[in-house]
């Protein structure tokens, strides 16, 4: 069966930053993504989740369209919930080199328990 050209641009999907119009000055740039899954390491369950980017910019913002078709590169891949929101403000935080970066998976519940991992990080003048 053929590729369908979405399952190509998932696929091929990196990251993009962009220049920051504004490196002057402070703003939250805020993404909410609603239709976050990748499946469960342990059972092979689909997992999902919101995930919630908040960030303050330096130089560099993120292209969206790159960002969305990145995100769906996990719909296929065995992953725990701390591992996929630790995954994503990685290679934010690396791409970007925001001033502060708050990543947050709001995973829906499985087995009655709800989970949200939060990962927060500030830039200072060393790192």
């Amino acid at each position: 069966m053929e590729r369908r050209y979405g399952e190509i641009a998932v696929e091929q999907a990196e990251l993009e930053a962009w220049e920051n119009p504004y490196p002057d000055r402070d703003y939250w740039v805020e993404i909410t993504f609603p239709e976050f899954t990748c499946l469960c390491p342990r059972s092979g369950y689909p997992d999902f989740a919101t995930f919630h980017i908040r960030y303050i910019p330096d130089r560099y913002i993120v292209e969206l369209k790159s960002l969305k078709l990145w995100l769906n590169k996990f719909r296929n891949r065995y992953i725990s919930h701390e591992a996929a929101t630790n995954e994503v403000f990685d290679a934010l935080w690396n791409l970007l080199k925001p001033r502060k970066l708050i990543v947050i998976g709001d995973w829906n519940p499985r087995g009655n328990v709800h989970t949200v991992v939060r990962v927060e990080r500030e830039r200072t003048g060393d790192t």
